[in-house]
């Protein structure tokens, strides 16, 4: 197994929720705790990025399904995870297929390779032409606009830079769908894996369907998670035991509470990722909170216990 880097949750949300990490026996990674005693066909696993992870949330979906399902629920929720970064741990695959039945949240897009980007299946990517990480959303924020060559011109550099998207476009919709295709290629690696049933879990505050634009990275995008429409999603329903769909924002924007005092706080986004800047939060607005994960626990719940897997 490839050791990998794990956004640092833990030191950055530590007034808010204290997420236990732990290393997995068996792999070297990192994920959120408790530990917990597995026994082989007794277990669910949740594969997933940050929002099955649970960040600003003391009870995300997998511990909510625990409880409702009276079942050990582990919960492989990792920061920025793709489904490529998933289809080469073996080691961790090797642990989900010991389990009764796995849950695999529909990632996102932008954790994947293309032509000009490796991914390693995690959202930081490294530029292939110089090796240079960047975030995402600046990578292909630099696409769109040719790198920044508006910047260059004397005056005008507005104009210069509405130029520079328009002549993008067509190369960043080229890529946009090449990156798409290589997100389903590396999905179906990832169920070709998986020997247990599995659920999709399809959980956002938006649609899967979406009308991607070229103005912005947002506009590309779209929300959580990132670059997937319905017809990606249609495809990897149809390759699974069954498909939960939870469109919610219920609980959104989440006040950051301290969870010593319950005064409100601010969280500097830089103790998790230096190229962030400084920004501060004193609201969550981008991912699920509590209520949400609540919503996501239920609608899950009921598809397993449609599967006749929720108890042996």
């Amino acid at each position: 197994m490839v050791s990998e880097h794990l956004s640092n949750y833990s030191a950055r949300d530590y007034e808010v929720v204290d997420y236990q990490t732990y290393e997995l026996p068996g792999s070297s990674l990192t994920f959120r705790g408790p530990p917990q005693e597995l026994i082989d066909g007794e277990y669910i696993t949740c594969l997933g990025a940050a929002q099955t992870f649970g960040c600003f949330c003391e009870e995300p979906y997998p511990a909510l399904l625990a409880e409702q399902l009276a079942t050990p629920v582990l919960n492989l929720g990792y920061g920025g995870a793709g489904p490529r970064f998933f289809a080469r741990q073996p080691a961790l695959l090797e642990i989900v297929n010991r389990g009764r039945l796995t849950i695999v949240q529909v990632m996102s897009g932008r954790s994947e390779d293309n032509s000009l980007f490796e991914s390693r299946g995690l959202e930081k990517l490294t530029r292939r032409r110089d090796g240079r990480e960047m975030a995402a959303d600046d990578a292909w924020r630099s696409v769109l606009e040719l790198d920044y060559w508006w910047k260059l011109a004397p005056m005008a550099r507005e104009s210069a830079r509405r130029w520079c998207r328009r002549l993008a476009q067509p190369r960043v919709r080229r890529l946009a769908a090449e990156n798409l295709a290589n997100y389903v290629a590396s999905f179906d690696r990832l169920l070709d894996q998986i020997e247990t049933p599995v659920v999709l879990l399809w959980f956002s505050r938006r649609e899967p369907a979406y009308d991607p634009g070229c103005e912005s990275v947002e506009a590309l995008f779209g929300a959580f998670p990132q670059l997937v429409d319905r017809p990606t999603v249609d495809h990897l329903a149809a390759r699974v035991d069954a498909y939960v769909e939870c469109v919610t924002e219920r609980g959104m924007p989440q006040t950051l509470l301290s969870r010593f005092d319950g005064s409100p706080v601010e969280i500097d986004l830089t103790v998790d990722r230096a190229d962030f800047r400084g920004r501060v939060w004193r609201q969550n607005n981008y991912y699920p909170s509590p209520e949400m994960q609540q919503d996501a626990a239920m609608a899950l719940s009921t598809a397993i216990g449609g599967l006749g897997l929720s108890k042996r």
